[in-house]
């Protein structure tokens, strides 16, 4: 699908741990990412299958977004809204963790979330635009028609009140048209 980069960041280990360079401009130009990142956010979920999305915002704020987790894992999902893309409705879904050091860029015009599969996951993203209450929108994580992957039946997920009020796909209007 034409949009989602998923970036594996090179790992150097010796006796006293690892480092790893999480964004670099100049590598990221050459992948083609030429957003610049203007906030980092950083979410703990304390239980596994914590749904957090499918969040997006609408233009002119429209959010591109790089996420990683820095402790725990995560499925990380990216549904694509623009109407006029060979993708549209569909989706990506990547695991991210800690362990594997993965990073998965999500452009603008994409509804985004995760679920926790682990205790006490954190999550930390850069997003392209500064949040904007007013333009801040929400996709039903559980829209049948989406068929998403995630690893937890809907009784046992953890969600907040706007995410389990989120409207399906199909009663969206045109958002990045």
């Amino acid at each position: 699908m034409p949009g989602p980069v998923l970036v594996e960041a090179r790992r150097f280990g010796d006796h006293r741990g690892f480092f790893l360079e999480t964004y670099s401009a100049r590598d990221f130009a050459a992948l083609g990412i030429m957003d610049g990142f203007v906030q980092d956010n950083h979410s703990l979920s304390a239980r596994p299958g914590t749904v957090r999305g499918l969040h997006f915002q609408l233009p002119p704020r429209a959010q591109a977004k790089l996420v990683r987790v820095l402790r725990g894992s995560i499925l990380d999902v990216a549904v694509d809204l623009r109407r006029s893309s060979p993708g549209f409705g569909r989706h990506v879904a990547v695991e991210l963790s800690a362990t594997n050091a993965r990073q998965l860029y999500i452009p603008a015009g994409f509804a985004h979330g995760f679920c926790t599969l682990e205790p006490d996951t954190e999550v930390a993203y850069k997003v392209s635009e500064v949040y904007a209450p007013d333009l801040d929108r929400s996709l039903a994580w559980d829209d049948p028609d989406l068929a998403l992957p995630w690893p937890f039946e809907a009784a046992a997920v953890q969600l907040s009140d706007k995410d389990r009020r989120a409207p399906r796909l199909r009663d969206l209007p045109d958002c990045f048209d």
